[in-house]
Formats: C-alpha cells, sequence, structure tokens
C-alpha cells in the first residue's frame, strides 16, 4: 500500500524534536509510526501522522522544512522468519531498499520502505498477495 511520509530536517540541538512532536500534538495530529536518522549536521525525522495535509501546514508555519514523499507499507508476519522471507522476495526481484523501518500495528507488524523503483515494488507486493 502507498502512503505518504513527511520528513522533516532538523539541527543537531536538544529540544528540536520535542518541538516538532509538540506542535503536532497541539494541533490533534497523531504520530502513527517515526524513525530518526542522524547526520553530521542534522537530523531526518521521517513520520507517518493521521492527517498529512495538516502536519504540513502545522509544520511549515512553525518554520520546519518538511518534505512529503511516497512510502510503502506492507505487512510483515510477527513470526521467526518472516521479515527474512519478504527481504528475500525483494532481493529476488533485485528491487533496492533505500530506507526502512517497522510498526506494530493492530497486532500485525508492517514495514514502512523506500525504494528506488516503487512502482515495480507495488507490482510485487500485488503479484504475492502481500496486502
Amino acid at each position: 500500500m502507498l502512503i505518504k511520509q513527511l520528513s522533516i530536517f532538523l539541527e543537531n540541538r536538544a529540544g528540536r524534536a520535542k518541538d516538532v512532536v509538540g506542535h503536532l500534538a497541539d494541533n490533534g495530529i497523531n504520530i502513527l509510526a517515526f524513525t530518526m536518522a542522524d547526520r553530521a549536521e542534522f537530523g531526518v525525522l521521517r513520520l507517518i501522522v493521521s492527517d498529512t495535509d495538516k502536519a504540513i501546514r502545522v509544520l511549515t508555519e512553525a518554520g520546519f522544512v518538511t518534505v512529503a514523499t511516497d512510502v510503502v507499507s506492507v505487512p510483515c508476519s510477527n513470526a521467526t522468519g518472516s521479515l527474512s522471507k519478504l527481504m528475500t522476495l525483494f532481493a529476488d526481484s533485485n528491487i533496492s531498499i533505500e530506507y526502512m523501518y517497522a510498526v506494530y500495528d493492530d497486532n500485525q507488524a508492517r514495514l514502512i520502505l523506500r525504494t528506488a523503483d516503487m512502482d515495480k515494488c507495488l507490482k510485487l507486493i500485488k503479484d504475492n498477495n502481500l496486502e
């Protein structure tokens, strides 16, 4: 399933992530999944939220550089070897994963991932009845 993800670029200083999540909370926006990556001079906070358009507006008005991108959400059984099977399927189909993180929701694990070929990834998911 194709979903929208927000990437927020933050200076590496105390309190910046708190500011982002505070603005979202103050505006009734729920964070459904997140990951943060550290770079030398800045960090990238990636979020899946309950209201993407509102979150973009709120964060942009607060002065945060915020970009929306398409990512794929795919279920992954919460059982030993399930992730290995999925990664093998992607590798065998020559789909390179740029980044990936997981979230556990409604008694089901889901992978959030970005690939260089999103159309090929979505076709693989559909062809293998993964959704």
